[in-house]
């Protein structure tokens, strides 16, 4: 099982990746959205924002988000690091209901080229 420390150090990865995208992923990295990870094994939150192209996390607590982000993923903990490891497909796991994922129509249009 994932640790918290883990899960940080791949949403910080993430953020390195969608910086250093190019075209239209920089595009599409480059959104000013409020943003929540819920890991369900761990019960913890990632809460932030995405900004300058990357993602910025402001807190980490327990349970789930306290506020209602814009862009709201749910997942475990290995999952998360599998998909930023490439070993997991975003889709095949958004299908099957292991990640969920909600944000608006807009955005969601933005992230699927991400993902």
């Amino acid at each position: 099982m994932a640790t918290i420390e883990e899960c940080r150090d791949a949403l910080d990865r993430l953020s390195d990746r969608m910086r250093s995208a190019e075209g239209d992923l920089r595009a599409a990295a480059d959104l000013d959205r409020s943003v929540s990870c819920h890991l369900t094994d761990l019960e913890v939150t990632f809460a932030g924002r995405t900004a300058d192209g990357g993602l910025r996390i402001d807190d980490t607590h327990t349970g789930p988000p306290r506020e209602k982000a814009q862009i709201r993923l749910v997942l475990t903990g290995d999952d998360l690091i599998a998909l930023v490891d490439g070993e997991l497909n975003f889709a095949r796991a958004w299908g099957s209901g292991r990640v969920k994922l909600t944000a608006g129509l807009r955005d969601l249009l933005h992230l699927r080229k991400l993902l």
